[in-house]
């Protein structure tokens, strides 16, 4: 396995193709992606999948496989991101996880391995998060890692227009 992160409980390293199985179980879980209105298609991981091997080598980071050490078990995905929100760059820290991991502390375990990468080992300067407002867990979870609303804006995503919060922090 080709470690990236490590801490307590998870090991964070890069997707690969044989991940798909393993993601499809949250991405196509319609409880785990209500943030997006809609559990994913089959086509819709397999061109996830490809975006985010895309992303390693356009942008060097992405969403990152997160491992749990003991059952050695795929349980979500939590990496750096390249966004954009009103029109400008930003670069982003984004998770999603298995249902049966929720409310375990997995998110903000690994969310703070990420934000320490981002800013000792790539010294970005500032690192966000886009956060539907109802999206309350999410919220909280940004401001244990010392995040605040430094903006709002609106994500077109499906037809769909949705309110979204920007949430970020600085080194």
């Amino acid at each position: 396995m080709n470690i990236l992160l490590e801490t307590p409980r998870l090991y964070l390293r890069q997707l690969q193709q044989e991940d798909k199985d393993a993601i499809a179980v949250f991405l196509q879980d319609e409880q785990v992606m209500y943030a997006w209105e809609h559990g994913f298609s089959q086509e819709e991981v397999d061109n996830w999948l490809q975006q985010n091997l895309l992303r390693y080598q356009r942008d060097g980071y992405s969403y990152w496989a997160v491992i749990e050490k003991e059952k050695q078990l795929l349980i979500g995905v939590c990496g750096i991101l390249a966004e954009t929100a009103n029109g400008k760059p930003y670069t982003g820290i984004g998770y999603i996880f298995r249902k049966d991991c929720w409310h375990k502390g997995y998110a903000l375990e690994s969310t703070k391995a990420c934000m320490e990468y981002g800013f000792q080992q790539l010294h970005l300067p500032l690192l966000t998060a886009q956060i539907r407002p109802e999206n309350t867990a999410s919220c909280k979870l940004a401001e244990k890692l010392g995040m605040q609303v430094i903006d709002q804006f609106t994500k077109h995503y499906h037809g769909k227009e949705m309110k979204h919060l920007l949430y970020g922090r600085t080194p």
